[in-house]
């Protein structure tokens, strides 16, 4: 009996230190997060112009090492997406007959060839990693503040129809309110996508542009031809824009179905001040006012495939809570989006770790605890979008790592379109896997007549399938190579046996229901 008793004080003794030892682990919010969504995006927004994210002057040999490089890092993190910045100021960072190649590649006066197609290279790269290209367009803006119109190359539009050309501010535009402006703008965007095989076009929150104090915007002369229908100029302006987010997903659904068109305007439609179905946020600019981008609108009307709201203030910020927006932006997408689903995405202010007044971003977990808020079963997010490359890269405070190392740390697919196609790829006719010392070869083959736009990779330890349904198990997302398609699993285990579940996913992101299974050593 006595040893009993002084055989449960020990236990007694060895409990209680580490009942003590617990209570002082911090445990942070991200790594109570074990459920990782399989569909999530996670893009980052390659910025070019000003050269924030991309140095100008690099040969093509230089460029394509500074893409492989920069994709491999981003690809080894598990980001599925780059927003590559193509048309930043009515120039091109690819072939294009309708407007000059932009100065923000060769580091050259506009319009100078740099020998070599950006673009082509940025979507070659991201495609060969299983990774999406979304091209990132400017609309309206023509030049940057330091920019004359004479600095333009002479076959710009901006030059050779200077009517079609506003000053406001120290910058010029195209005027939103000119059809020719339109139409000129939907022939660009039916060029890149005919020309390019990129998955989605993407516009920022540079329409109409942020308003400067004591100056008008001068259309007024478009306005007294063209807005006669109209009582307002503000109503004309957002119909301007409304009829411009029209016109491109139509020429973009016409050139390719598949392609995605994404919108990623300022984090706030309005605040309840001026509209009691506003959010409840205190912003000095909103969209709907002064921007005059009726987002509401084209959710309703299903002229855009996703949204990505840049919420760029933190959780404590009390003129514009993160989380008070992203409810906002949820139940816009959830009450609106009627015409067909709109995905919602939310843009992530990396820019601000560590570098803002708001003590907040002080906080390493700020970005981190924002990523698991989008992930709440009461938000429609479904990903997020972080701007831009170079803060990823600097990862100020650590909190990139923790973002790669305890939120990122399972593939996860981009979510799909059904609703532009919902029609359901059959798995692959035969795959080969074969043991290499690299690792293993798994070799695709597809005879099937509606080729699949991509494949998803499951591996499962021994020999029998476990849950598709789980990203622990994904390997990889591949593009399908005009129907013979190799891959090689470096991660595999030599000692170990496998078996593989190959599927299917469709141009519009539709999984195959069947798998194509290889299991290995029978």
């Amino acid at each position: 009996m006595k040893k009993q008793q002084k055989k449960w004080k020990i236990v007694s003794f060895v409990a209680m230190i580490f009942v003590l030892c617990l209570s002082t682990i911090t445990v942070h919010p991200a790594s109570a997060s074990t459920v990782q969504p399989k569909e999530e995006m996670r893009a980052v927004w390659i910025s070019t112009v000003l050269n924030i994210d991309m140095k100008a002057g690099m040969n093509k040999e230089q460029y394509t090492a500074w893409v492989r490089q920069t994709l491999d890092k981003l690809k080894a993190n598990k980001l599925n997406t780059v927003i590559y910045q193509v048309r930043p100021t009515n120039d091109a960072m690819y072939s294009s007959k309708l407007a000059p190649w932009s100065t923000y590649i060769t580091g050259k006066k506009q319009g100078t060839n740099p020998g070599y197609d950006p673009l082509a290279i940025m979507v070659e790269e991201a495609h060969k990693r299983g990774m999406e290209l979304h091209a990132w367009m400017n609309p309206y803006r023509v030049t940057m503040p330091s920019q004359k119109l004479k600095d333009l190359a002479p076959d710009n539009v901006a030059r050779k129809n200077p009517s079609w050309v506003v000053k406001y501010g120290k910058q010029y535009y195209l005027n939103p309110g000119l059809p020719e402006v339109q139409n000129y703008l939907v022939k660009t965007v039916k060029e890149l996508v005919a020309n390019y095989d990129i998955d989605a076009v993407h516009m920022d929150d540079y329409f109409y542009p942020y308003k400067i104090a004591k100056e008008a915007f001068p259309d007024q002369a478009a306005y007294k031809k063209y807005g006669s229908s109209f009582k307002k100029v503000e109503d004309w302006r957002r119909d301007n824009v409304n009829q411009l987010v029209k016109k491109l997903y139509t020429a973009i659904k016409e050139t390719k179905p598949h392609v995605q068109f994404g919108i990623s305007p300022f984090g706030v439609w309005r605040n309840k001040s001026a509209d009691k179905t506003g959010s409840d946020t205190k912003a000095g600019v909103n969209n709907y006012d002064d921007l005059y981008a009726d987002v509401r609108a084209w959710i309703k009307n299903g002229t855009i495939d996703y949204v990505t709201p840049q919420i760029y203030w933190s959780r404590t910020l009390s003129v514009a809570k993160y989380g008070t927006l992203l409810d906002w932006w949820s139940h816009e997408v959830q009450t609106y989006a009627k015409a067909h689903p709109v995905h919602l995405y939310i843009g992530l202010a990396d820019y601000k770790v560590g570098n803002d007044s708001d003590k907040a971003w002080k906080n390493k977990m700020e970005l981190p605890n924002q990523i698991i808020a989008n992930r709440s079963a009461k938000t429609a997010a479904m990903g997020q979008m972080h701007f831009s490359l170079k803060s990823m890269q600097a990862n100020k405070l650590g909190y990139a790592t923790v973002v790669n190392q305890q939120l990122y740390n399972y593939t996860a697919l981009t979510p799909g379109t059904p609703w532009v196609n919902a029609t359901v790829p059959a798995e692959p006719t035969f795959v080969q896997v074969t043991k290499e010392a690299t690792g293993r070869k798994i070799e695709m083959t597809d005879g099937n007549k509606n080729q699949p736009r991509k494949y998803v990779i499951y591996r499962f330890a021994g020999n029998g399938e476990g849950s598709y349904d789980d990203p622990k198990n994904i390997v990889d997302v591949v593009y399908n190579t005009n129907g013979f398609t190799t891959f090689v699993d470096k991660t595999a285990s030599a000692k170990k046996n496998y078996t593989y579940g190959i599927k299917a996913v469709s141009a519009t992101g539709v999984e195959s229901e069947a798998a194509f299974v290889v299991v290995e050593g029978e």
